[in-house]
């Protein structure tokens, strides 16, 4: 497991994948996801970006959590989402009738961390929350943030960049 006590390095980082119910308490889903990275045992500052289905993007829960770590919050369409479906630990045939994608938590991670990545931590629940860590498949950047976490590289999104690509509130782009 990577534990990084510094800023984000050069190389493997990881991407927290969060999904929920519209209108789940900020706290529930900040609380869910401070316990996805303990059990990832990774730091804060090892979190390249928070990713989630793009039906949540105007999210508080969602923004708040990538405002709480200091991150982008990143969002891809379904179709992006159900491409990572073999990779799922926990696939859902309900999460598929409601959202078009077979799992969010886990997919977001997984899409956001890039094609050489793996699940660290598999979804895990709250009441109204999913949250999983990806990592290991992130390219080198100078900034230190992978390159699927700078944007998302979907183009066929239903609708337009406002959904494609977001950053909390007071964080740089």
């Amino acid at each position: 497991m990577h534990v990084n006590t510094g800023k984000p390095s050069e190389g493997a980082l990881f991407a927290l994948g969060l999904g929920c119910e519209r209108g789940t308490p900020s706290d529930e889903v900040i609380r869910l996801a401070e316990e996805a990275m303990a059990a990832a045992r990774i730091d804060r500052h090892a979190l390249a970006c928070v990713a989630s289905l793009d039906a949540r993007a105007q999210e508080p829960a969602m923004i708040a959590a990538a405002a709480h770590f200091s991150v982008p919050f990143r969002v891809f369409d379904a179709g992006t989402l159900e491409a990572e479906t073999a990779r799922l630990k926990s696939p859902s045939d309900i999460v598929f009738a409601l959202t078009g994608c077979h799992g969010v938590a886990e997919a977001a991670a997984l899409a956001a961390a890039g094609k050489a990545s793996s699940l660290i931590v598999p979804k895990i629940k709250s009441a109204n929350a999913t949250a999983a860590v990806a990592g290991g498949g992130f390219v080198e950047k100078s900034q230190g943030v992978g390159a699927d976490c700078q944007q998302n590289d979907s183009s066929s999104s239903k609708s337009d960049s406002a959904l494609m690509s977001r950053t909390a509130p007071g964080m740089k782009p």
